[in-house]
């Protein structure tokens, strides 16, 4: 059924990409309206929020009751590491409340290329951990930390928390599996 979504844009033309929600990159979550010009505060999901979060920027949008639509960024600025962005058709308080725990999502396709050795976290969520002895560890649920990364891995016994290093780990995100070469007593921690 035609209408106007709350970000001003055709509710069908965030449909019409068909895409699963759950294949889309979060790139932020609303954490609330900020100001009285009907603008937002984004907690990010991203490295790249200058990127991501500009002028022109399109997300898939889920709005906290299920709803989806597509939203357009029309002003931005950095706050304390959070945008702070102005969408389409948004243009009170009253309205910008309502995108209150909304998610912001990207195909996956609009990614930006990583140099190598470097991942993005879903691309290493639900990877298989294997030793090199082929072990099974289990799958990987979580990245952990900040500039050196650990891999929270769900085993068949417990959990596990691997340092994403070189020297420990072999990434291979077409096969969905990591490979590792554990240091002594590091699964038995």
């Amino acid at each position: 059924m035609p209408g106007v979504a709350p970000s001003g844009l055709r509710a069908e033309d965030s449909a019409k990409t068909g895409t699963d929600w759950d294949a889309l990159i979060l790139v932020g979550v609303v954490a609330r309206a900020h100001g009285n010009k009907g603008h937002v505060i984004v907690n990010p999901h991203t490295d790249f929020i200058e990127d991501r979060f500009r002028v022109g920027a399109r997300f898939e949008t889920r709005m906290a009751d299920g709803t989806r639509m597509c939203s357009e960024v029309t002003a931005v600025r950095i706050h304390q590491g959070r945008p702070i962005v102005g969408l389409a058709g948004v243009t009170s308080i009253d309205e910008a409340e309502r995108y209150a725990g909304a998610e912001f999502r990207i195909d996956a396709a609009e990614q930006q290329a990583l140099p190598e050795g470097q991942y993005y976290h879903h691309e290493l969520i639900g990877c298989q951990v294997v030793t090199v002895g082929g072990e099974t560890i289990g799958r990987v649920v979580a990245v952990e930390g900040l500039g050196q990364h650990r891999l929270v891995v769900d085993g068949p016994r417990r959990r596990h928390e691997i340092p994403l290093a070189d020297d420990i780990c072999t990434v291979d995100v077409a096969e969905r599996r990591v490979t590792v070469r554990p240091p002594e007593g590091l699964l038995d921690l």
